[in-house]
Order: structure tokens, then sequence, then C-alpha cells
């Protein structure tokens, strides 16, 4: 590599909205811009306006392609970027960024390629996991990071010429402690002064089952939920509302940007999380660490992930069972002893997940000479 300049790393990924993935690619940016790197975010398309204003910022296309010849200028104006930028180190963000940008930053001479796991296997379309599996057997990714113990035993019985690129790093993460009163917060965000309010903060698609975090209202009548959160769901959750009688106790707020989320954080009584399957969880993992007592759905990858030195900093319920998940809300907003020890396992999260060494174990990666 020439050390008479900055290195480059490229960040790809499919679509620029604000959501796990994109998080983790700001954390990247950040990390690696103190650390002296120059930065290009790469999206396929743009989908909402969250990048809109970074000027390291390049979209392959303005809108997800709907035909085949979209498709071919999207891959063309990642090719020629690519080439242009001619970065020292290419980072891939899940399955879609990871068998679309891989063979593109190949055929554009990049030197080092780090692809990230970011899906649950069971979740990666079959002819796109087979492609991923035989682009990382015969080396088109020189790392494939995983990010969690959970990550890594799903993907390390893939055949050992794929197996032996995987390193764990589990993920770090901006601490998203607000430093406002509960009632600024709400008042910032429209939402009710005087209500138990739980929160979750997700994308609005069918994996996360949001739907069960506002069936608890129907059990729990006292209270409040708001949604933190942009996806095609929208439209049928907020029906299910409606048809539950509960719409009137739903907040829709939409999509977040990394300091909206903290002032949603700080408006909350109890963050629920009943998505189906995760790598990692990055949003309940945020809400303890903010302090904020968390119930997700019993899944082992959340148990593993939420917990520091053995001890758990949520509750663990199958979010299926609504009258359980409700009645581990009220639980713990009813028990100031076990709210309290749970949030303050939570504050700890940050020890267990330091940023910093995520990036410096990324830093690792992209400069060491491909096998």
């Amino acid at each position: 590599m020439n050390s008479t300049r900055s290195k480059t790393v490229a960040i790809v990924q499919t679509q620029a909205e604000n959501a796990g993935a994109q998080e983790i690619a700001r954390q990247l940016a950040q990390g690696f811009e103190k650390r002296g790197w120059r930065v290009r975010q790469i999206f396929f398309f743009r989908r909402t306006e969250s990048f809109d204003d970074d000027p390291n910022v390049f979209f392959c296309a303005r809108e997800r392609p709907s035909i085949p010849l979209g498709v071919m200028k999207m891959l063309a104006a990642l090719y020629q970027e690519l080439r242009r930028e001619k970065p020292d180190a290419v980072v891939t963000l899940q399955h879609y960024g990871n068998v679309i940008a891989a063979p593109v930053a190949r055929a554009a001479g990049s030197a080092i390629l780090v692809a990230n796991q970011l899906t649950p296997s069971k979740l990666v379309p079959r002819p796109v996991a087979l492609l991923d599996k035989l682009m990382g057997m015969i080396g088109f990714y020189d790392r494939i990071v995983v990010n969690s113990a959970q990550t890594a035993a799903d993907y390390g019985d893939y055949p050992p010429a794929y197996a032996k690129r995987i390193t764990r790093i589990d993920h770090g993460f901006f601490d998203k402690s607000a430093p406002l009163a509960k009632a600024e917060a709400r008042e910032r965000l429209g939402l009710p002064q005087e209500a138990t309010l739980l929160g979750c903060a997700a994308r609005l698609h069918p994996m996360k089952q949001t739907d069960l975090a506002i069936r608890i209202l129907c059990e729990n009548r006292d209270q409040h939920l708001a949604l933190a959160g942009q996806g095609k769901e929208r439209d049928s959750l907020e029906a299910l509302a409606r048809s539950l009688g509960v719409r009137d106790r739903v907040h829709f707020l939409g999509e977040l940007d990394t300091e909206g989320v903290g002032v949603f954080l700080a408006a909350l009584d109890c963050f629920v999380f009943p998505s189906a399957m995760e790598t990692f969880g990055l949003a309940p993992v945020e809400a303890a660490q903010a302090g904020l007592p968390v119930i997700v759905n019993d899944i082992e990858v959340l148990r593993d992930v939420l917990s520091v030195g053995g001890e758990p900093c949520a509750l663990f319920v199958d979010a299926h069972d609504t009258p359980a998940f409700a009645g581990a809300v009220r639980r713990v907003l009813g028990d100031p002893e076990l709210n309290a020890k749970l949030t303050s396992v939570g504050r700890r999260l940050a020890e267990r997940y330091p940023l910093d060494v995520m990036i410096e174990d990324y830093l690792r990666l992209m400069e060491k000479s491909p096998t």
C-alpha cells in the first residue's frame, strides 16, 4: 500500500436508511476516520434521506432499480466509483452487499475485502446463500466477520475453505444515553407526558415481529407504545392497532437519526424487543446501556448478548405468549429492585462491547495482507 497518502476504505452496503447495518457503518466510518483513514460510504441505492448530508457518501442509484437495465447501471456506477477511489480496503455489509460488491470490487482492483454476515443464515435466500458460500470458498472475501458467538456457530459449519476466513468481532456501539429529562424527551417527540410508555426501535419488517409489541397493549390497558423505525409493515401494523382498539395508544415515530434515538430512549419507561431472529441485537443493547429495563423475545443470541459477566440485563420471554410478554412488562415496572438490578447490569454493556476494540479489530484485518 502507498504510505505517502492516507489509506482509503470503502464501506459498501445495500440501501441508505437508518437501521442496524447502517448504524454499524457509521460506527466504522467514524472510527476509521479518527485513525487517519479516508472513508467512502457507498450504497447501492438511496431509500431515505438519512445519509443525504454526508459528503463522503455515494449512491449508485437514487432509488432501488426495478428493471434489469437499472440494475446494470447501478453496478456500473459501483464499479466506476471503486475504480475512481482505488480503496486500499473494502468492507461489505449484509448478504446482498457481500455477493454483489465483492466481485465488482475485485474487478475494480481492490486490495483487501472484508465481508460481514449480519443476517442469520436461515434468512438468507437460498440462491444468495449458495453464491455467498462459493465466493467465500474460492477467495472473493479475504476475511468474513461475524458479530456474536451465535453467528460464529451459524456460519462456522460452512465448508472449511469458507470457515477458515471467519473472524468474530462483536459489535461495539455508540452510547445513546441522552442527558434529557423524560418530560423534555417526550415533548420533543410529541409523546404523551403522563402515560407509562413502552418503546421498540426496529425496522418495520415481519422478522422483527413488532405486532407482538402492539398486542401487549390489549393486556396492559394503561400503557402506550412508541415505535421508532420505518418499513413496509407500517400500514399493516396500523391496521392491527385499529382492529385491536389500541390505535390511540400506538405512536409511530418513523425513522430517527442517531441523536433522535437517544431522545427516544430517554422518553421511555421500558424497552421491548420481540424480534424473531438476530445476529446480535444492537437496539436492545443500546437501550440497556441507556439505563432502560429491557424485555426481549427469548432467543439464544439475545440471552448471550444481553448479559455481563454471566448476569442478565434483560428479561427473556416468549413474545408470542402475549399474557406472559405483557406480564413481564408489568413485573419489571412494578418491581423497583428488579428494575434497578437489570439497569445496573445494562449500564456495563459498554465494558463488554467497547467500540474502540471493534475498530482496532477491523483495522488489523484491513492492514493484513490477503492469504
